[in-house]
């Protein structure tokens, strides 16, 4: 079955940021993201899953390790566990993004501050 926007699972988090899971295993997932202008995700880190962001529209600021990337469409970069991350919108619109996640980062997280 093809996976998009309007048939896979979607869910919202932070404020007003979208999540849609098109593929969602204990092995891997792939979330389509998006983040409002002015957003940003808690900063944390995973115990086993690797991470890799790509960009499809938009700009996205991720801090890496203290070290902030500035990520233009279809740019991406990974992350290893257990480095600390966090993802930004600094920019004027909205920046929509794919996490592919392996294994699947469920119960994988550890926040590492309570802002938002």
């Amino acid at each position: 079955m093809k996976k998009n926007k309007q048939n896979a699972e979607h869910y919202t988090w932070g404020d007003e940021c979208d999540g849609w899971r098109l593929v969602h295993d204990e092995e891997r997932s792939i979330i389509h993201e998006r983040m409002p202008p002015g957003t940003r995700e808690l900063r944390h880190y995973h115990r086993k899953s690797t991470q890799f962001f790509f960009v499809l529209s938009g700009v996205m600021t991720i801090e890496i390790n203290g070290t902030e990337h500035q990520l233009s469409e279809h740019e991406g970069i990974q992350v290893l566990p257990p480095i600390p991350h966090q993802v930004f919108n600094k920019s004027e619109r909205d920046v929509e993004f794919l996490v592919i996640s392996n294994p699947n980062t469920s119960r994988d997280r550890v926040n590492l501050d309570e802002g938002n």
